[in-house]
């Protein structure tokens, strides 16, 4: 079989695997197939959005579906670094013991690590965390232990602020894509999450998505996809000018109301950022039946790669909900597109 049948197969079961989550979660359609791009481009993914809108729900199903090893943990004021390595405890004849902790449980064959709440936990996790995603791999009990496959899915919500710690820039950096998750706004949607019984037992739901058996897959295909999918110079000029305008946006045109341009921005975003921006838009592209990047696919996914790697001067920082999602789309619209 040759590599453009390969990648026909696969995009067939890509687009079969968003359908089965878009039956399980419904009215997150724009989030589930980000989702999709970030698993088959192989990013860390970091969900946020209100109390109670199926952030974590979306996560187990998505986890259910690919398979492979999984872990999970829960981000809390006590939570430690060494909390992710083992645990101790005592035994049935009162001995302590020491067993491994989430993160080393399943050894290099770990695929899913999921971070319920993660603003709740300290910086010192957040470090280790860090390494993880960045490097694959941690030291413990004096040797490395290495994740191949380790994908990090992270949520928190917007609401609550006590006893929560905001996530450093490096922190938000490690991840392809930051995710706002909404209520669904149509009437049948919402009259189905109310009145079904379906959509009420998130266990059983959950464990209806059917397993799909890839997950082992992924990292071979998604360097495949990497080397075929095309991009042409005008595209890398166009490229440029998005990642220039994200330092200097006064320089392209952009201007947002009561803001001093040339002071609005601390920082832009990273060339880490913009590798995994090409990632996603090559990603989109193969999802959409072709071999070539346009423009409307680093569009598309310009808001979830870019917004959070944007940091904002302490004098505007307080408006950041308001200023983010404007000067994203002030870019698009100013920076012109070959």
């Amino acid at each position: 079989m040759n590599t453009d049948t390969q990648l026909t197969d696969w995009r067939e079961q890509a687009l079969q695997f968003e359908r089965q989550i878009n039956q399980t979660v419904i009215g997150l359609q724009p989030a589930v197939r980000h989702i999709i791009l970030a698993v088959f481009a192989r990013g860390h993914v970091l969900l946020e959005g209100n109390v109670g809108v199926g952030k974590t729900t979306l996560l187990r199903a998505v986890a259910q579906g690919l398979g492979g090893d999984y872990q999970r943990i829960e981000g809390t004021i006590d939570l430690m670094p060494a909390d992710l390595i083992y645990y101790t405890y005592l035994n049935s004849e009162g001995r302590p013991c020491v067993d491994p902790g989430p993160l080393l449980k399943h050894g290099d064959t770990l695929a899913t690590f999921f971070f319920n709440e993660i603003n709740r936990a300290r910086p010192q996790v957040h470090a280790l965390l860090l390494r993880a995603m960045a490097e694959r791999s941690i030291n413990a009990f004096n040797r490395d232990y290495h994740f191949p496959h380790i994908q990090v899915f992270a949520d928190r919500n917007r609401v609550e602020k006590e006893e929560t710690f905001e996530l450093p820039a490096a922190a938000k950096d490690r991840f392809m894509m930051e995710i706002n998750i909404d209520m669904p706004r149509r009437d049948t949607e919402l009259d189905e999450l109310m009145f079904n019984p379906r959509f009420h037992d998130t266990d059983q739901l959950v464990t209806g998505v059917a397993n799909t058996g890839i997950y082992y897959q992924l990292n071979e295909l998604a360097q495949t996809l990497q080397q075929r999918i095309q991009t042409s110079p005008k595209l890398h000029a166009y490229a440029l000018s998005l990642w220039k305008a994200t330092h200097q946006p006064q320089q392209y045109g952009v201007q947002l109301t009561d803001v001093e341009m040339p002071q609005l921005l601390m920082a832009g975003a990273s060339p880490r950022g913009m590798s995994y921006l090409i990632r996603a838009a090559k990603t989109r592209a193969w999802l959409e039946h072709r071999d070539h990047v346009l423009p409307e696919d680093l569009q598309a996914v310009f808001p979830v790669c870019m917004t959070h790697r944007l940091f904002l001067n302490p004098m505007y920082a307080y408006r950041k909900e308001q200023l983010l999602p404007e000067l994203i789309k002030g870019i698009l619209n100013q920076v012109a597109a070959p």
